[in-house]
């Protein structure tokens, strides 16, 4: 099988290519923003037409979320109209696509359970709003073989290219640096490690696994406070961890207050995914951060 991936270099889609590796069955070809620049969806379908492939994996995307409130049309650019081109690409090879989304295509408006896949979506900012245009044009250009994948707060050995690393690596690193943090606890989510997701992708496309919506994260929710907590409690720093509500760091773009996803349909498909906690775990292990 050959797979097109898309954002190689990103946290997703370098361990996506290391569990590639281990499987000789599997043939993986990096794309990066040289050879096709998501910026420009016109020229897409030009530039894919040399190649040929059985699965395109779309790992990137533009997730700056509070610069996409003042760069809209970039951010549906890449975001929607590039995944459009994305998925005519795959449909003219007869391809598989497996597009990346977020939970930030919900609202968490009065929301205390776990968001399932056919809940009704409602994003609060461009960038969650322009994932979600991308869900459903995805969906309509390719609806045989397309998969979206829904994922949350992620972390991954790579770190976020586009972001200047992860939320764990800033938390281990303000911890040893200043020994206390202030992280809001008033936000609830699903920590997701990004080596967790390329196994799920990879076992998706080897069973031609049904099309459509699959919220993709580890087992368990936190706030981002409780999270913080169990990585410095992990990473053994002796650092303090003060809860404070989300007003204490205003943002200019708005975040859902909730964005649990439920991955009961993934479990019934494939088997759970781990515990984020058992992820976290695996993750400070890997990057030698116990001391």
């Amino acid at each position: 099988m050959k797979i097109l991936v898309l954002g190689s270099g990103g946290q997703l889609g370098s361990d996506l290519l290391a569990q590639a590796a281990q499987d000789g069955t599997l043939e993986i070809l990096p794309v990066d923003r040289t050879v096709l620049d998501l910026s420009r969806p016109a020229d897409i379908l030009a530039r894919l037409e040399g190649y040929r492939f059985d699965a395109l994996v779309n790992c990137t995307a533009y997730n700056r979320t509070d610069d996409a409130e003042d760069h809209a049309d970039l951010a549906f650019a890449i975001n929607a109209q590039a995944v459009r081109e994305l998925a005519r690409a795959c449909a003219a090879a007869k391809a598989d696509f497996v597009h990346v989304s977020t939970d930030y295509v919900f609202s968490g408006e009065g929301r205390s359970v776990p968001y399932l896949e056919a809940d009704g979506t409602g994003p609060l900012n461009v960038y969650g709003a322009s994932k979600r245009l991308g869900e459903t044009l995805a969906l309509a250009e390719w609806p045989e073989k397309t998969r979206v994948l829904r994922v949350a707060s992620l972390f991954g050995v790579a770190g976020s290219s586009g972001k200047g690393g992860n939320f764990v690596e800033t938390m281990v690193r303000l911890a040893r640096e200043t020994g206390r943090l202030r992280i809001v606890d008033d936000i609830r989510m699903s920590p997701t490690a990004t080596s967790d997701i390329a196994r799920t992708i990879l076992a998706m496309l080897r069973s031609q696994a049904p099309h459509g919506i699959w919220h993709v994260v580890n087992g368990g929710e936190a706030s981002w406070c409780e999270f913080a907590r169990a990585i410095v409690e992990t990473a053994g720093i002796p650092a303090t961890v003060e809860a404070v509500p989300h007003g204490a760091y205003p943002t200019k773009a708005r975040r859902p207050l909730y964005s649990v996803l439920d991955s009961g349909k993934l479990a019934a498909a494939f088997g759970a995914l781990p515990h984020w906690q058992d992820a976290l775990e695996r993750y400070v292990h890997a990057k030698g951060h116990r001391r």
